[in-house]
């Protein structure tokens, strides 16, 4: 039987693609922390009861920001203004909603040091969550490659060599976490 050390890379490129979407998953759940300044990514993704059916908001409306402490939500059905504001309200974020009729107008409001911190933890939390998710890939990947061998389909250097690789590519994707971590951070700490 003879071995295919294009397995190896194969596998590799696989854990590599579910790292990248680990990172990308990441970022996106950073995007709903608060850092006292609007953004619209905060509500972009947030899901309303449209019809009886959980649609995201940015399907919905057009978000602007006219001020930096002013998130401005103008639906394209004025009939959604009620079930936007609901879901806003229900929403973890602690923001009011001004309705006037025809637009939404979210007002952020400066963070205390004490939400700051909190929200840093949070950051931090998810940091680790992340951390877990890549090396949960490589030891499932590390598995993949360790049967490879066992059935004879990859050799024992291949193993090694594929393991060296996998790890680097794990301490990539990490540092990548940690730096889009980072990031959030000094946003947060930004006064």
């Amino acid at each position: 039987m003879t071995t295919d050390p294009n397995l190896v890379k194969e596998t590799l490129h696989d854990a590599e693609e579910h790292m990248k979407k680990t990172i990308h998953a990441f970022e996106l759940d950073l995007r709903v922390y608060r850092t006292g300044r609007a953004s619209p990514a905060i509500v972009e993704h947030l899901s309303v009861n449209y019809y009886d059916t959980p649609t995201p908001l940015q399907q919905l409306a057009t978000i602007s920001v006219p001020e930096a402490q002013v998130l401005m939500i103008r639906p394209f059905d004025v009939h959604s203004l009620k079930d936007i504001e609901k879901s806003i309200s229900a929403s973890d974020l602690g923001l009011t909603p001004n309705n006037d009729g025809k637009v939404i107008r979210l007002i952020f409001p400066r963070l205390s040091e004490e939400r700051r911190n909190d929200l840093i933890k949070q950051v931090h939390k998810r940091l680790e969550e992340a951390r877990v998710s890549i090396r949960n890939i490589r030891r499932d990947n590390q598995d993949m490659l360790r049967d490879f061998e066992k059935e004879k389909m990859i050799s024992e250097d291949d193993l090694k060599r594929g393991r060296e690789d996998l790890q680097k590519l794990t301490d990539k994707y990490v540092e990548q976490a940690e730096s889009v971590s980072q990031r959030k951070e000094e946003e947060i700490r930004e006064v």
